[in-house]
């Protein structure tokens, strides 16, 4: 009876950890956008999440995350893009560089992103993950294998989207993880606040 009795309180401190660990720690918000990271168990490298609420339609907003035909407003540092695979509003596969400054050398990554659309809600999930080997790898170029991304938008009535940005990415190489973690936190508000940009201007 006391070993179950030590077995039950380990696992519930275990379970308890396991949560803390995964808990999102609020970094800053600008520009109406709220950025959080934690730090996953398998990894020195931070996950990311960015919050907001974007004043436009799911039809308008669809043009540009989940679309890989509408491209121009990516980060800058993306220097090459192949699309694979294109069903819209299904399945997206992808090929891209990301130009990385010297010293280090340019990154690639395959992707596979998955859009579901609950049919009662609206909610519009897109969820991506790496191909490793569905392109050959490049010499010069690291491979990133270990990466998700996922955005969740969700109608809140009145032309407003709740919107989440989460993800993570291992840059492969010999990249600092307190480097990367610092940089990091700047993506999704780059990133939420370039669609913002297209979406809420006044046509």
């Amino acid at each position: 009876m006391i070993y179950l009795r030590f077995l039950l309180v380990s696992c519930l401190v275990l379970m308890c950890s396991a949560l803390s660990a995964q808990t999102w720690n609020f970094i800053k918000e600008k520009d109406g956008i709220k950025i959080y990271t934690r730090t996953p168990d398998h990894s020195n490298f931070k996950c990311f999440k960015g919050e907001t609420v974007f004043h436009t339609t799911m039809e308008k907003l669809s043009r540009y995350i989940g679309n890989v035909q509408n491209v121009d407003w990516w980060d800058k540092n993306v220097k090459e893009i192949k699309v694979l695979t294109f069903e819209p509003d299904k399945l997206v596969r992808y090929y891209l560089v990301y130009d990385v400054p010297w010293p280090m050398n340019d990154r690639d990554l395959c992707v596979e992103a998955k859009i579901t659309i609950d049919p009662v809600t609206g909610e519009k999930i897109v969820s991506a993950k790496p191909l490793p080997d569905a392109v050959p790898e490049r010499k010069g170029i690291v491979r990133i294998r270990n990466y998700w991304q996922k955005w969740t938008l969700k109608p809140t009535g009145n032309n407003t989207i709740q919107a989440v940005l989460e993800g993570f990415v291992d840059p492969g190489g010999n990249v600092p993880s307190w480097l990367y973690n610092m940089v990091i936190v700047d993506t999704p508000l780059k990133v939420m606040r370039g669609i913002k940009k297209l979406v809420e201007e006044k046509n």
